[in-house]
């Protein structure tokens, strides 16, 4: 019987443990891209609410009550306080906030891209961030380091690297 080596074994994993992840990347690879446009309109919906508050409100608590980030009063005109998303009838304390977000599904799938330690998606974020790794190291196996292909995708593999230091850093 013939011993399987190293690059056998690489090449075994590697093909199943990317069948495995096909669908974790696509779901990645989506939210990532809309990430990217976050602070475009692109594919949210605009809702409009009312909430019922305190009338005569100061502005700073004003803004802790709706719970908007960096609150700011653009205008004033009699009764009424314009802010970004919204305004508030400071006699009736009927605020009207405007948001625009993206459908359900696709919010759930930036939730999981933007996971952190605390989150119930962080064991599927590290085994995903393991995996891609492990896709990293096991290429080394994939091709004999003699072969022309290696040498090829040795040179393509230092220019991303290379190209993606200097993204970082510029």
């Amino acid at each position: 019987m013939k011993v399987k080596n190293t690059a056998y074994w690489m090449r075994i994993l590697h093909r199943y443990i990317g069948f495995f992840l096909m669908g974790i990347m696509a779901v990645y690879s989506i939210s990532g891209l809309l990430l990217i446009y976050r602070d475009t309109d692109l594919l949210k919906k605009e809702t409009v609410s009312e909430k019922k508050i305190s009338p005569e409100i100061s502005a700073y608590n004003l803004g802790k009550e709706l719970g908007v980030k960096g609150f700011e009063v653009k205008k004033e005109e009699g009764d009424i306080l314009y802010f970004k998303g919204g305004e508030y009838n400071k006699t009736t304390g009927v605020a009207k906030i405007t948001k625009k977000e993206v459908p359900f599904v696709l919010k759930k799938m930036m939730d999981l891209h933007k996971a952190d330690s605390k989150s119930k998606y962080s064991l599927l974020n590290t085994l995903f961030g393991i995996c891609l790794f492990f896709f990293v190291l096991s290429s080394f196996w994939m091709f004999s380091p003699k072969s022309s292909i290696f040498k090829k995708g040795m040179i393509y593999a230092g220019i991303g690297f290379i190209l993606a230091m200097i993204l970082l850093f510029v």
